[in-house]
C-alpha cells in the first residue's frame, strides 16, 4: 500500500472534519475579503499551464485571499496535477524537498502524488549544471510542514473525487507534486524554476503551479500594504533580479520569496506572461489590529490569450 501522510494542521490552520471544513471553504469564497461566490466549476481539462500565488495561513486569517487565486483555477478548468512549492519552515531536509510517492489525506479524502512528474523535476534539475543536487527525497521536510498541506483542501473542493475509496478515485482526479524550498537564494529558485519548467515541457500535463507563501510578517498595515505593494509589482513583471532587490532593500519579510521566485522563472519559461494581482489584504483587515500584520496575496500568471 502506497505511504499515506496524515494531516498536520487539521482542526488547527483549517477545520477538522468534512462537514465543517467544507462549510469553511464556503466562507472563504463568500466572504467579504473574498471573491464574493462559490465558483462555478469548469469541468473541462485547464487548457495552458497556469501560474499562481497562494497564502498559507489558518483559513481564518488569509483563507478567504487565498480563494480568489482557485475562484480563477475553477473557471479556467481541470488541471491534471498541481506542482505545489511551498515554504520550509522547519529547517529539515535537503535545499529543496520533494515527495515523490504516496498519498497525502485531509478531512477531505486523500490526494495522490504525480510520482512520474515529481520525478521529471528532480531529473531536470540534475541535469542543471549550477543546480546539482538542489532538490532531493525527503518526508521529513513535510511530516510537520503545512504550507503545501493547506493548498489541498481548496483542490478538493473545486474537484471533488475525494470521498471514494483509494482504489475507486475517478481517474479524472487532481494530483500533486510538494515541494519546499530551504535554500531560497535567487539561484536556487531559478534553478527549480527552470527545472519545473523543463519537467513540464517533457511530460504532458494540464498543471497549475501553486507558490504558496504569506507576505510582510508582524509590521505595522501601512508599512506591511507599502513593501508588499513594491514586491508584488516585481512579480507581476515577472522581475527575478528586481524582486531579489526589493527583498534586500526594503527587508520585505515574505516567508516564501523562493518559491515565489521559482514560480515566476517558470512562468517566464513557459510564457505566462499575463499577470494579475487577484487580491491582497492583512491579518488587520480581518482581526482590526493594524499594529502588527501578516500580508496575503492572490497572484495569477497566465498564458496571453
Amino acid at each position: 500500500m502506497p505511504k499515506v501522510r496524515p494531516p498536520y494542521v487539521a482542526g488547527a490552520f483549517y477545520a477538522g472534519s468534512p462537514e465543517l471544513l467544507r462549510e469553511q471553504l464556503e466562507w472563504c469564497f463568500t466572504d467579504r475579503l473574498g471573491p464574493g461566490s462559490l465558483p462555478k466549476v469548469r469541468e473541462e481539462p485547464l487548457e495552458d499551464p497556469v501560474g499562481l500565488v497562494s497564502p498559507h495561513a489558518g483559513y481564518q486569517y488569509s483563507g478567504p485571499v487565498a480563494a480568489w487565486a482557485f475562484h480563477l483555477l475553477a473557471e479556467l478548468g481541470r488541471p491534471e496535477t498541481a506542482v505545489i512549492v511551498g515554504t520550509n519552515h522547519t529547517g529539515l531536509g535537503p535545499p529543496i524537498s520533494i515527495w515523490i510517492e504516496g498519498r497525502w489525506e485531509t478531512p477531505l479524502g486523500q490526494m495522490e502524488i504525480d510520482t512520474e512528474l515529481a520525478r521529471a523535476i528532480m531529473e531536470a534539475e540534475a541535469k542543471e549544471g549550477e543546480g546539482r543536487g538542489l532538490i532531493g527525497e525527503s518526508e521529513a521536510a513535510f511530516l510537520r510542514e503545512h504550507s503545501v498541506e493547506v493548498q489541498l483542501p481548496f483542490l478538493q473542493f473545486l474537484f471533488g473525487g475525494t470521498e471514494l475509496e483509494p482504489e475507486a478515485r475517478a481517474k479524472t482526479d487532481v494530483r500533486f507534486v510538494p515541494l519546499v524550498c530551504l535554500d531560497q537564494r535567487a539561484e536556487a529558485a531559478s534553478a527549480l524554476g527552470r527545472a519545473l519548467a523543463g519537467a513540464l515541457q517533457q511530460i504532458e500535463r494540464s498543471v497549475v503551479l501553486i507558490a504558496s507563501s504569506d507576505f510582510t510578517h508582524y509590521e505595522p498595515h501601512e508599512v506591511a500594504c507599502r513593501k508588499d505593494r513594491e514586491a508584488i509589482e516585481r512579480i507581476l513583471e515577472l522581475d527575478l533580479p528586481g524582486f531579489y532587490e526589493v527583498i534586500r532593500r526594503s527587508r520585505v519579510t515574505i516567508c516564501g520569496y523562493g518559491a515565489i521566485a521559482a514560480v515566476m522563472e517558470a512562468a517566464r519559461l513557459l510564457e505566462l506572461k499575463e499577470t494579475k494581482l487577484l487580491r491582497y489584504a492583512t491579518s488587520g483587515e480581518v482581526t482590526g489590529d493594524l499594529s502588527g500584520v501578516v500580508g496575503y496575496a492572490s497572484i495569477a500568471l497566465q498564458r496571453v490569450r
